[in-house]
């Protein structure tokens, strides 16, 4: 399997809708970078005896999420 085929993609019509503000687009766009955005926010801790855990840092993946949501809204213009 090529990766063309194995990444779904966005449909433009739902990109245009984001653009002008359509909250459902939004949300769907946002949804469907989650996993990426979450790959992104995970931190290392070691606890009191040494031992390193992974966690994610949900204050980032919001700042990160919002940050897309604007960059959307106010920079992305579509052809």
């Amino acid at each position: 399997m090529s990766n063309k085929n194995k990444y779904k993609t966005i449909p433009y019509e739902t990109i245009v809708s984001a653009v002008n503000g359509d909250p459902i687009a939004l949300n769907q766009i946002v949804t469907h970078f989650r996993g990426f955005t979450r790959s992104k926010c995970i931190r290392i801790i070691k606890d009191d005896e040494g031992n390193e855990r992974q966690y994610v840092d949900e204050d980032m993946q919001e700042r990160i999420e919002a940050k897309l949501i604007s960059s959307i809204i106010n920079k992305f213009k579509p052809e």
